[in-house]
């Protein structure tokens, strides 16, 4: 139970709201956190079950963060912490001088729990460290709604708000740590099960292409996948179809004990479309679902032996489990809160991104240049793969360095303002179709050149357009957990529409 001590000698609290009691005081128990220092004091292993959460900034009197802080220091260095080792310590200790000197260690011993109560005596050490952030930050969202700061938006506060309760949530959480091979191996089999219930193909969400799926094995949960290319290349069709396609293959069957359902197939797929409409997403959508041209559904100028299609198509795509979030602009911290809430409300399974270069940077955050930026962005992707367990999948730009090369294909180093993409993502994928490169390079001929060596070109030239004609590649550049290289996709550029190629066409990786 915490307890309130009226003569605690308090390192600074900040002063409460006015709106609450003039004698309600910040919470702490200077009890517990004598008996947990007097554990360490008596046998140093009670720091082992503390350490790794627990630090100095979180108690409450300045003298107990100094003890702490001084046997923390020795126990790493593989000193004994004790009351006779601590004296040299704080015989300069303005803080300690005033508790008391020796004498207060002595009185931190005579105090000590069994090593055994440590850690629930420091989890609520830090509990109560956690209450008073959480005061304060209450405080600073109050005072800074009070302020008439016309700039600082009232949407802007909120995001500041979620941002600073995340970064609450998440410092020196005592929750994770080592977990038993024992554990660990029973989930790696349970992964194994699912992958044979899909007859041996896949472990993670699929996307719907043979090739691709066999070569990922799916989109794996807690993984970044990056999505690059140019512009025109087909990355947001691409992801679109792979939305559309882990979302009709959702399939879920009861839990493992009769409560509740779980997913056995595809995925609940949640959208944020930085740079389009939800409705233009839609429409691509339902184009590729009726194969419709979307430019058609758009200007309203779809033939009547075609608009039976089209009403069906939309009735089919109601029932899919796509959410879209079109708000422009978002950062990491406003994606946080809501892709947990489609977590929690529908079971998200996949999160889609388009594209990474168009998300904000946390509120607050000040980065000397957008490399800065974009490394704490695709940090932050990482981190809510992880904690939502779903796979990410992120588009993202791709530098102008590969339309000055002769060969257009992507490489890592093309990753547009940040080495750390490729370092925080799991899987990198690029999107290359070289028609569209072709189509722009018809040659021309030169003032010497004969005209059987311009035909010959010519020609040369068209037989790569008709090779070329409606493929697209995707260039698996890196993955963690599988084999890199290309997959040939057939591409209906009237439809955005990414589809499986036959094996016969596709030729050679």
């Amino acid at each position: 139970m915490t307890t309130t001590t009226s003569d605690a000698r308090a390192s600074g609290p900040r002063s409460v709201s006015p709106l609450a009691p003039l004698l309600r005081r910040l919470p702490h128990n200077v009890e517990a956190e004598m008996s947990l220092l007097g554990a360490i004091l008596v046998n140093n292993r009670a720091f082992e079950r503390v350490s790794e959460f627990l630090r100095p900034e979180h108690f409450v009197l300045v003298e107990n963060a100094r003890v702490y802080e001084a046997c923390s220091r020795m126990i790493e260095r593989g000193q004994i912490a004790d009351p006779v080792t601590l004296k040299p310590w704080f015989e300069q200790d303005e803080a300690l001088v005033q508790a008391g000197g020796q004498a207060y260690l002595l009185r931190l011993a005579d105090c000590a729990v069994t090593p055994i109560n440590a850690a629930e005596y420091g989890r609520l050490v830090h509990d109560l460290y956690l209450r008073r952030e959480l005061i304060a930050l209450g405080e600073d969202v109050v005072n800074r709604a009070y302020a008439p700061d016309l700039g600082d938006e009232a949407n802007r506060q909120i995001e500041m708000a979620e941002q600073g309760l995340y970064d609450l949530a998440t410092s020196g959480s005592y929750e994770g740590g080592f977990e038993a091979f024992e554990a660990t191996l029973a989930t790696a089999l349970r992964v194994a099960e699912a992958a044979h219930k899909r007859q041996g193909l896949l472990s993670g969400v699929p996307t719907g292409f043979r090739d691709l799926d066999n070569k990922l094995g799916g989109l794996h949960p807690s993984d970044l996948i990056i999505l690059a290319g140019r512009p025109s290349m087909g990355k947001t069709a691409l992801a679109t179809n792979i939305a559309f396609n882990a979302a009709r293959a959702w399939r879920t069957e009861p839990g493992p004990d009769g409560s509740g359902t779980r997913t056995v197939d595809g995925a609940v797929v949640g959208f944020f479309s930085l740079e389009m409409s939800r409705e233009q997403l839609a429409t691509r959508i339902l184009a590729e679902t009726t194969r419709i041209p979307s430019d058609r559904i758009r200007r309203g100028m779809v033939p009547s032996d075609k608009f039976p299609d089209l009403v069906m198509g939309s009735r089919e795509l109601q029932k899919l489990p796509i959410f879209i979030d079109d708000t422009p602009a978002l950062s990491i911290s406003a994606m946080r809160t809501r892709a947990r809430r489609l977590k929690r409300q529908h079971g998200l399974g996949l999160l889609v991104i388009d594209y990474l270069q168009l998300i904000a940077p946390s509120p607050g955050s000040k980065h000397d240049n957008r490399v800065q930026e974009i490394s704490e962005i695709t940090r932050g992707l990482k981190t809510l793969a992880k904690e939502l367990e779903v796979p990410v999948l992120a588009l993202s730009q791709l530098s102008r360095a590969v339309e000055q090369r002769e060969d257009k294909r992507p490489q890592l180093s093309d990753l547009r303002e940040s080495g750390t993409i490729e370092q925080d993502s799991d899987v990198v994928m690029f999107v290359f179709r070289e028609q569209y490169y072709l189509e722009r390079a018809e040659p021309s001929q030169k003032p010497e050149e004969t005209d059987d060596k311009f035909q010959k070109r010519h020609q040369d030239w068209m037989q790569r357009c008709e090779r070329a004609h409606n493929i697209g590649e995707v260039m698996i550049a890196k993955q963690r957990h599988g084999p890199i290289g290309n997959i040939k996709l057939f591409f209906e550029g009237e439809f955005t529409r990414f589809g499986d190629l036959d094996p016969r066409d596709a030729g050679d990786d």
